[in-house]
């Protein structure tokens, strides 16, 4: 079956500032895999929720996992609708004045109905994604899930059919007339950096820190 090209729909389509909406599979898995942290929003009797999430993109999917005993993870296994955004901020945009201040952003949000992942090895394989998502490397030095784990945890499976971006670059866009303005204007880059690792208060002395962890940059695809 052949894949879409990109996955805009009625609800996807970006009506403010529609120049900035992107909706190209490879342009919104590279935000999605970039982040850290999504928000995923839903309602249950009435009520919105927004909760933040640890997650990982495999292909055409975006997981989320947790104690089976999570309201929400229930309540997206069971086929409540989910809103899942990432929020990536590239620079603060300094303008000339107040109203034209802005960010330099790229954002995706993704719509769809979650189903709960069932069997051991498949839970196994999600987690392990997960993993190297937030540390490339991280997995095979550590204890895996053991089975008595895996029970206790639910993961979600959520398919990418709907889902934009919309993404912000450049200097400000000031009035013209504000040009004159003896006022500095530009672009302050930001960017999400690892500092020096904290050792465990337990852990032996003589224990190094370990390669990916002294080379960790950021998340990665998995």
């Amino acid at each position: 079956m052949m894949m879409e090209e990109n996955y805009q729909s009625l609800r996807t389509t970006v009506r403010r500032l529609p120049q900035r909406g992107v909706y190209d599979r490879a342009a919104i898995h590279q935000i999605l895999d970039e982040g850290l942290v999504c928000h995923v929003g839903f309602v249950i009797e009435g009520q919105p929720y927004v909760i933040p999430m640890v997650y990982v993109r495999v292909e055409e999917r975006v997981y989320l996992h947790g104690s089976r005993a999570s309201r929400m993870l229930r309540a997206l296994a069971g086929g409540v609708e989910a809103c899942i955004t990432v929020t990536l901020v590239d620079g603060l945009v300094l303008a000339r004045s107040a109203f034209h201040h802005s960010m330099n952003y790229r954002s995706a949000v993704v719509f769809g109905t979650g189903a709960a992942v069932e069997g051991s090895a498949e839970k196994g394989a999600v987690l392990h994604a997960l993993s190297e998502h937030l540390v490339p490397g991280r997995w095979q030095e550590i204890r895996g899930p053991n089975e008595k784990e895996l029970q206790q945890t639910l993961v979600v499976a959520i398919p990418i059919r709907e889902a934009s971006a919309k993404i912000r670059t450049g200097p400000p866009l000031d009035d013209e007339e504000d040009h004159a303005l003896p006022t500095w204007a530009g672009v302050l880059p930001l960017r999400q950096m690892p500092s020096q690792p904290v050792p465990d208060p337990r852990l032996p002395p003589d224990i190094p820190v370990p390669l990916h962890v002294k080379r960790y940059v950021g998340p990665a695809s998995v």
